[in-house]
């Protein structure tokens, strides 16, 4: 019951709020009509050569500004706030999703949620901020807006109005509150009013009712609360993680602040003006200059979809899972794996049984040993190098050796970054000396392989049949990966032999190598390694080669030169090398039982963890040198061209979902591509939450990923009811996680029914049965079919239980899908069965776990993580079935369930 004034106050808020929906969108409309302004009408001194950028920038921006004309159309306006400022002056903005379009009256003021003046819609009635101009402005009166637009106009659904008077009030329809025309039929005339009285007694609610979900998409919250909105607003060179239980909005606020932080006319100025440095030629522009991680495809495909409904165009590329970025930054950018063109890489095996449970459980001391060991040894070798060029070297070489060692001073404390960057100043004289030797070695070798083909010209044709002839036992041609670093880093001229028969050009080059090989080999004392190709090969030349003593003149020159080489270019040798020395880092620890088992595998092989801890410390390397703005600027130069491919890397912003499914490393790998000029890194999670067993476990844990990230706790929950709140809390109370520290919030309505349970349903039929009854109750209480998910154990399930269940509501007209792998298929109204592995991060309406369990016994160390993260999937009805009886490990929450909820 409201008061007569209310009600009229209503009926203008009313008939304010869907004349300016027109207004906007007949404004927007007319924009887009438009013939497209061009680069030439609005830039002085157009030319066509030098005004790229300048067209680039305006290009994006008219597509930009096209793009929220076009959600004009459909989403007006989220919000109505009625502000007075300190002069008393009171105004009613308007406020958009996106970037405002003029309006011609002059006087509606329209703006975006992203500007300053955005924030006044998450404000409470009474509270006040300070805009850009300096004005005071507080909030008298506040709407939050849902347009919809039908046959009979424009109208709001299940708005909410608060002022200081009335309110917070859910009104179901905004035209309906509108008076209609009299009607001058007196018969008419008081059947009319009686219909239109009980119609708007229902139409508006006391408190803030929640809305049924009836699609599988995130639930819209138009406006942010004041404190998910502050967070939003933080400057573009932030760090942060975000916590907070299932439903708080978390993953809502990571994308309205990308949408804010992309779009370049709110942000302020120091803002504007770091974006504006961090441009190049050729780079990308700061609207697609992000990246959002999820940890499975249901989620990113989830993701995507609330991405458009901010006008943010998300592709697979922006939004991505960590596995495929990790494979295709391992493969094609770093060169970490196996390719036809890349035979000494590793490959990716998911499942290897040489990982100890502490190297599974303590990620975080794996790589810091690693890190340090593979550090050490290649700081070592640089002085080991140096020490041997002082011994074996005079003049230049004594010279370059000193000075590198002056640099390389053990007692110094180990920083890879200062180390490389002091070698800068040595690169170019090393190259010379190192260019010196190999005039001299590539001589001698020249002159023996003239010999050979004066003596003999078909010589290279049959050395290149040798070639083709050697292959291993499976037929394949011999791919030879010695696991020991090459000592002398091979020839950076000479061309990879192809994977089709052998050229006389590719024939002469493995005479050259075999002959430096062998040379090298009798000037160490080290023989070659036995029937290796190499090896092979020097057996056929056999006496057609270097004599003895050229053998060891060439070899003390091929030795030398391998340490000056090492000074050329130790940035590459550095980044080029981690591979390398990862595999004697695996033998040493495997010799000490410490991180790795005793267990067969391939020296190739490598676990997608082990994999991700190559990247990260490809990354840090990297950036310990890229955080110099000198070096980022030299680029160019040789010496730091290993670093490209990291810098390419780079994305302004960096954002991530369900932080906690991720490894440490894996966030700290995402941590490192935030460009160092902004390192924007905003990630949201709840420890409860996690499922994989390396996911994260502590903020300790987060903050080893990025040592300077803030932490922010959100606790108000938008999306349980009361009762499936407080199952929630049992269950991480039963699980001795942290507390699911949850606020319903204020004048909302979140009374709703206790969770179900049926329990000894060992066959599909009875658990169908049982779940057609529910879904039957669910209909028949709310008058609709809503999203509804079936989680069942194990993935192959997934498909019998959506046929039987299908078959069992054909009659009802209700589609059942199998979401076999978690993908999502299907249309709104249907009914999704997935493997309760891939439910992360989604939201129903209703939501049943079948054989509760056999869950407990296929995942008896996560059992209460799948349990909490499926139970907080849903909105308002839960149930559980048992083959046999509720898990012991559950057994106290046995008296909070129900057996059906119709009464």
């Amino acid at each position: 019951s409201i008061s007569h004034d209310t009600k009229e106050h209503l009926e203008l808020v009313a008939g304010n709020v869907l004349e300016t929906f027109e207004a906007v969108s007949t404004a927007a409309n007319t924009k887009l009509s438009e013939r497209p302004t061009s680069p030439e009408d609005v830039l002085a001194n157009f030319n066509t050569f030098t005004s790229q950028n300048a067209i680039g920038k305006f290009d994006r921006r008219m597509d930009e500004n096209r793009n929220s004309w076009q959600h004009l159309l459909h989403v007006p306006a989220i919000a109505r706030v009625v502000a007075i400022n300190d002069e008393s002056i009171r105004r009613i903005y308007f406020i958009c999703r996106t970037s405002p379009v003029p309006m011609p009256d002059g006087e509606t003021l329209l703006t975006s949620y992203r500007s300053p003046v955005g924030r006044l819609a998450s404000l409470s009635i009474g509270e006040g901020i300070q805009i850009p101009n300096g004005e005071w402005l507080e909030v008298e009166e506040r709407a939050i807006l849902r347009p919809i637009r039908s046959e009979q106009g424009w109208d709001s659904r299940n708005s909410v109005l608060e002022g200081e008077t009335y309110g917070p009030l859910t009104v179901e329809s905004l035209q309906t509150l509108i008076p209609s025309a009299p009607s001058y039929q007196f018969d008419e005339q008081l059947l009319e009013k009686l219909l239109e009285d009980e119609v708007a007694s229902a139409n508006v609610v006391e408190g803030i009712r929640r809305a049924v979900l009836t699609r599988m998409e995130l639930r819209d919250q138009p406006v942010l609360d004041k404190f998910q909105d502050g967070i939003f607003r933080l400057p573009l060179d932030s760090r942060l993680l975000l916590l907070g239980p299932p439903g708080t909005g978390k993953t809502t606020t990571l994308i309205r602040r990308l949408g804010q932080k992309l779009d370049v006319e709110f942000l302020d100025d120091d803002e504007q003006s770091l974006i504006q440095n961090l441009g190049g030629p050729g780079g990308i522009p700061h609207t697609a200059s992000w990246l959002m991680f999820t940890p499975t495809l249901l989620l990113q495909q989830y993701v995507k979809e609330s991405f458009s409904r901010e006008g943010v165009p998300a592709s697979d590329q922006h939004v991505r899972t960590w596995a495929d970025y990790r494979r295709e930054s391992a493969r094609n950018v770093f060169g970490l794996l196996k390719t036809p063109t890349n035979r000494s890489g590793f490959v990716l095996q998911d499942s290897v049984g040489y990982l100890t449970e502490d190297a599974l459980h303590n990620l975080t001391g794996w790589f810091d040993d690693f890190e340090v060991w593979q550090q050490s040894v290649f700081v070592e070798r640089l002085r080991n190098a140096a020490q041997e060029l002082a011994s074996m070297g005079e003049g230049k070489l004594a010279e370059l050796s000193g000075a590198i060692l002056v640099l390389l001073n053990p007692n110094d404390p180990l920083d890879i970054g200062r180390t490389l960057r002091g070698l800068r100043a040595r690169g170019e004289e090393a190259r010379d000396i190192a260019a010196e030797l190999k005039s001299e070695i590539d001589g001698a070798i020249h002159r023996a392989l003239v010999l050979q083909v004066n003596l003999n010209k078909s010589f290279l044709d049959e050395l290149a049949i040798f070639l083709d002839s050697l292959v291993d036992s499976t037929g394949r041609p011999v791919d030879e990966v010695d696991v020991r670093e090459e000592e002398d880093d091979e020839e950076e001229d000479d061309e990879e032999e192809g994977t089709g028969r052998t050229s006389r050009r590719g024939a002469g080059i493995a005479f050259r190598r075999a002959l430096r090989a062998q040379a090298r080999a009798v000037a160490s004392g080290r023989a070659l390694r036995k029937g290796a190709k190499t090896e092979r090969i020097t057996d056929w030349i056999g006496n057609r080669g270097l004599d003895t003593d050229e053998q060891m003149k060439v070899g003390k020159s091929v030795l030398l030169r391998a340490r000056v080489r090492l000074f050329v270019n130790p940035a590459r040798l550095y980044i080029g090398g981690i591979t390398t020395r990862y595999r004697a880092y695996r033998r040493a620890r495997l010799s000490e039982a410490r991180w790795y088992l005793n267990a067969a595998f391939r020296q190739t092989d490598i676990h997608p963890l082990e994999l991700d801890m190559l990247l990260l410390s490809i990354l840090r390397g990297a950036r310990s040198l890229l955080a110099s703005i000198d070096v980022r600027r030299d680029l160019q130069d040789t010496f730091w061209a290993a670093l490209q491919p990291v810098h390419d890397s780079y994305r302004n912003q960096i954002f991530v979902d369900e932080a906690t499914d991720f490894s440490p490393v894996q966030l700290a790998c995402m941590s490192a591509i935030s460009h160092p000029s902004t390192h924007s890194f905003f990630a949201c999670g709840d420890f409860n939450q996690r499922v994989s067993v390396w996911g994260a476990r502590s903020v300790a844990e987060i903050a080893w990923a990025d040592s300077r990230i803030d932490i922010e706790r959100v606790t108000i929950g938008y999306r349980q009811s009361y009762e499936l709140n407080e199952f929630a809390r049992e269950i991480v109370r039963i699980g001795g996680g942290a507390d699911h520290d949850v606020v319903l919030p204020a004048h909302a309505d979140r009374k709703g029914v206790p969770p179900v349970l049926a329990e000894n349903l060992p066959s599909n039929v009875d658990v169908v049965n049982w779940l057609t009854d529910r879904v039957t109750e669910i209909e028949s209480s709310i008058g609709q079919l809503p999203t509804i998910a079936i989680l069942v154990p194990e993935e192959n399930q997934v498909v019998p239980v959506a046929s039987a269940l299908g078959e069992a509501l054909a009659e009802q007209n209700v589609n059942v899908v199998a979401c076999t792998n978690g993908q999502v298929i299907g249309h709104d109204n249907d009914i999704r069965v997935f493997d309760a592995q891939h439910i992360k991060g989604l939201e129903f309406e209703a939501v049943f776990f079948k054989d509760v369990d056999l869950l407990a016994e296929v995942y008896p160390d996560l059992f209460d993580k799948f349990l909490y993260v499926g139970a907080t999937r849903a909105a308002t009805y839960l149930g559980l079935t048992c083959s046999g009886t509720l898990p012991a490990a559950i057994s106290d929450v046995r008296s909070m369930f129900s057996s059906k909820w119709s009464k």
